[in-house]
């Protein structure tokens, strides 16, 4: 199968040369335009996911020998999540490869950032396929760059980038729901539920109500991220 210049190009700008090209058309194919003879990047992008998790979760472990579990999964939810996909993809241009259907390319599907994050994760699993782990883990390192370096300040605010999750999803803003308040007064201990649009909900208990609504916010993030 020959690719056209179009998807060489693409090819360069991630650092990737296909030995089995049609890999790539698949993860460049969106559902709007898929057929029996020729399948979407749905599949494809259900194991990039998995690839791009383990790949960040090995690397948080090597920069940061000392930090706990609590630490770590707020880091990796603002790494993985759809968002810093659909940036990494505007980064190498793959909105301008994606092979959308007529009503996605009318309404705008280049530029949505679901799609380019979808997309981000199925290109992944195809180098995957295609040439295996390392060099898989070798692209994504390249392509994210500096992120995994500066993530800790990019995983600071859990209930930013939970409603950033779910904005993109075209779910309301999640809300926190106060449980309980139990302790004497100077050391009072709240309970908080964060909840998302579809009822999927985590709970976290501190000192303080915003950082009860924080820490539920960074498990709700966890697990819908595939992290819990």
């Amino acid at each position: 199968m020959k690719l056209s210049a179009d998807l060489k190009a693409f090819q360069a700008r991630i650092g990737h040369e296909f030995f089995r090209p049609e890999l790539l058309v698949r993860a460049l194919t969106h559902g709007s335009i898929s057929s029996p003879t020729r399948g979407d990047n749905q599949r494809l992008e259900f194991l990039g996911d998995r690839v791009l998790g383990l790949v960040m979760a090995e690397a948080l472990l090597d920069q940061d020998k000392s930090a706990a579990e609590g630490q770590l999964a707020p880091r990796f939810n603002a790494l993985v999540r759809k968002e810093t996909c659909a940036d990494v993809a505007r980064e190498v241009e793959l909105g301008a490869v994606l092979k959308l259907g007529r009503s996605e390319m009318r309404s705008g599907g280049r530029r949505k950032q679901a799609l380019l994050g979808d997309a981000m994760e199925a290109v992944i699993a195809a180098v995957h396929r295609d040439a295996g782990f390392e060099a898989a883990r070798a692209m994504i390192l390249r392509l994210w760059g500096d992120r995994v370096h500066k993530v800790e300040a990019d995983a600071r605010d859990a209930k930013t980038a939970l409603q950033e999750w779910a904005q993109a999803r075209g779910m309301t803003p999640p809300t926190y729901v106060q449980l309980s308040r139990s302790g004497p007064d100077h050391a009072p201990v709240f309970a908080i539920a964060a909840r998302l649009q579809d009822g999927t909900e985590a709970r976290a208990t501190a000192g303080s109500k915003r950082q009860a609504e924080q820490e539920a916010a960074a498990a709700l993030l966890d697990t819908v991220s595939g992290g819990g």
